[in-house]
């Protein structure tokens, strides 16, 4: 790997690491936001329960704890960058019992497993954020059996995905960023149409379909969703780092009342966007 995508991947790595206690925190309300990108995923893979699968980018554990409880007779292995992140996936898996669970740190473009090991492979929300994102397809497509499926979720374009901007659009209007390089992990990096697509064919895989799946992030007010934030959106909690108090009051009232805007019953359930892209080997 080129020494520019090693410290891209180093700095990944610390941050999930840094920030897997407030995933831990917020755990039950994030994975149930994001269980509708996790069910699209399943229904694409076809699983079977003697299935030997892989959850890329697991995180905190799902959908691959979901998968290990269809899979009944087979084995899901959970990947993840940071150890953090899977230390929360170990605890549900032990709270409900399962065994046929095992976790792997582990660089997506560098999968450390043999040729052909799995029946399917799943990656919700991993891809914008691999440093090498083909070699990272084409990992997972030498893992996967003849005929195996993998599935992924992206977010969609930014103007389907107001939990997303609303925040850091009145960030960027009261700080001085600097502008990312491009190409760097974020948020939207996957979102032009047909872009995971092209990575999928260019890694040899076939009969690729995506499938858009639109809802809400439910925060039920504005502090839910101010806390969520600053919490687990690592971009929010950089920039807000460098901001003194008064600043961050600043962007918080504005936020709040850019919200209200948009959701006026103040329930704070803002649009989300995501595309669920799977293809066979």
């Amino acid at each position: 790997m080129q020494l520019e995508l090693e410290q891209i991947r180093d700095q990944q790595k610390a941050t999930w690491n840094k920030f897997s206690p407030g995933w831990r925190k917020w755990d039950d309300f994030t994975m149930n936001w994001l269980k509708p990108l996790g069910e699209e995923i399943i229904h694409a893979l076809q699983l079977k329960p003697t299935d030997n699968v892989l959850d890329v980018a697991g995180g905190t554990g799902e959908p691959g704890l979901t998968i290990a409880s269809i899979v009944k007779n087979g084995q899901v292995v959970i990947t993840d960058l940071a150890e953090g992140m899977l230390e929360v996936a170990r605890d549900h898996a032990s709270k409900k019992g399962m065994t046929n669970i095992q976790t792997q740190v582990c660089d997506a473009s560098e999968l450390p497993f043999e040729d052909e090991t799995f029946d399917a492979i799943s990656c919700r929300l991993g891809f914008m954020y691999f440093p090498d994102m083909l070699q990272a397809a084409k990992e997972m497509a030498r893992v996967l059996k003849p005929g195996g499926r993998i599935a992924t979720a992206i977010w969609g374009t930014p103007d389907k995905n107001f939990w997303g901007t609303a925040t850091m659009g009145v960030i960027n209007k009261n700080m001085q960023l600097p502008a990312p390089p491009p190409g760097s992990p974020g948020l939207f990096r996957c979102s032009a149409p047909g872009f995971i697509t092209n990575l999928f064919e260019q890694a040899g895989l076939k009969n690729i379909t995506e499938t858009e799946v639109r809802g809400k992030l439910p925060c039920g007010n504005n502090d839910t969703y101010w806390n969520f934030t600053n919490d687990v959106v690592a971009p929010v909690v950089a920039a807000l780092s460098k901001a003194d108090a008064a600043t961050i009051d600043k962007i918080k009232q504005e936020v709040f009342r850019v919200v209200d805007e948009k959701c006026p019953d103040q329930k704070a359930a803002l649009d989300y966007g995501a595309v669920i892209i799977s293809g066979r080997k």
